[in-house]
């Protein structure tokens, strides 16, 4: 017997199109009712055309300083997965080395 859960994701926008909001839930979720979030950054592998397709959206109360933080843990969540799936640490602790050099590079870590 399979299962099926369903995400969810409630986009609020300006007059202009801009996310204003950004909500989601997961059947599978341990809370109850929609969160909100402030980027949605959903990648898809197109398995017909072998082509990357994404949704890339942040909300106009997303700060800067946040969205270094965010890119800074998404490269480390990318080598994270990539070492799950591939099982090849080597090439994944790339992924390592270059969230260091980004969050060192942007000084992410410094007078806090």
């Amino acid at each position: 017997m399979s299962k099926k859960s369903e995400i969810k994701f409630i986009i609020d926008l300006d007059e202009n199109k801009m996310p204003e909001k950004i909500k989601w839930h997961a059947d599978d979720a341990d809370f109850e009712g929609m969160k909100d979030a402030k980027t949605l950054m959903l990648s898809l592998w197109d398995k017909k055309d072998n082509i990357t397709l994404g949704i890339d959206l942040w909300t106009k109360d997303m700060l800067v300083g946040e969205m270094n933080l965010h890119f800074y843990q998404m490269i480390l969540k990318l080598g994270d997965v990539y070492r799950k799936a591939t099982q090849n640490n080597e090439v994944a602790k790339m992924f390592d080395d270059f969230a260091t050099q980004f969050s060192d590079k942007l000084k992410l870590f410094e007078n806090k």
